[in-house]
């Protein structure tokens, strides 16, 4: 068995005296594992760092075994992460959330979202709202993604600022302000792609996003939401 593929890794550990065991994300093969030989090298550890994109080759002798990879660098994006706690927060924040999908199962529309999102990191305002934009695409992907299109009562598309806590989809300044205290907070840069994002609207789409990821990903799951999402949240807000 052999296949070659872009990717990014998620994360590594130790395995015997030299070895190591790495975890990349792929456009075609998903999230993988495999053994890489001598991967606790000097030479090795400058590419085999969280965040960096590779070429990778695996190989084994049967489809469900463990498998080796030999990998190339490509883009190394892991001095960067590491220059800046929120990056890392971040990061790692992605990366859990990609570990919710079944390995080796491909998700290219995930990859692509991450692909995105990860130059962004370093930038905190950039950054999150990538990851905001990364948790509405992980929901449509698993089957419960919000419609954030048309107001849910009026069918119109203007001055939608709520969404429904029940339906997931949006709702109208006019059809939503006597319901107010029970929906929540639509920001604008979720509807418009260049819109700019202060605090608060941050602060809103994480608990948009993270209302729909807790109610139908994380507590069927009985896992919590990851810690480092909430510790990006805080110093964003700090």
């Amino acid at each position: 068995m052999e296949w070659h593929d872009d990717g990014i890794i998620l994360g590594l550990r130790r395995h015997g005296e030299t070895s190591a065991i790495v975890e990349l994300f792929t456009p075609s093969h998903g999230r993988h594992l495999g053994l890489v030989r001598g991967g606790r090298s000097r030479r090795q550890q400058v590419v085999l760092q969280p965040g960096n994109s590779v070429h990778a080759t695996w190989r084994a002798r049967l489809d469900e075994h463990l498998g080796t990879f030999v990998i190339e660098p490509d883009v190394s994006r892991a001095a960067a992460l590491m220059e800046s706690q929120t990056a890392l927060y971040a990061f790692a924040t992605l990366a859990a959330h990609i570990r919710l999908l079944p390995e080796r199962d491909p998700h290219p529309e995930i990859f692509v979202r991450f692909m995105e999102a990860l130059p962004l990191l370093p930038d905190p305002q950039a950054g999150a709202q990538e990851i905001v934009r990364f948790e509405l695409t992980l929901l449509a992907d698993l089957g419960f993604g919000l419609d954030l299109t048309e107001c849910a009562s009026t069918g119109g598309r203007q001055e939608l600022v709520f969404v429904s806590p029940k339906s997931g989809r949006a709702v109208s300044r006019e059809a939503g302000i006597p319901y107010a205290d029970r929906l929540l907070k639509l920001p604008e840069f979720l509807r418009l792609e260049d819109a700019d994002a202060s605090t608060d609207d941050l602060a809103a789409g994480f608990a948009l996003t993270g209302y729909f990821l807790k109610r139908h990903v994380f507590e069927p799951r009985r896992i919590a939401l990851p810690v480092e999402r909430e510790r990006l949240i805080a110093r964003l807000k700090s």
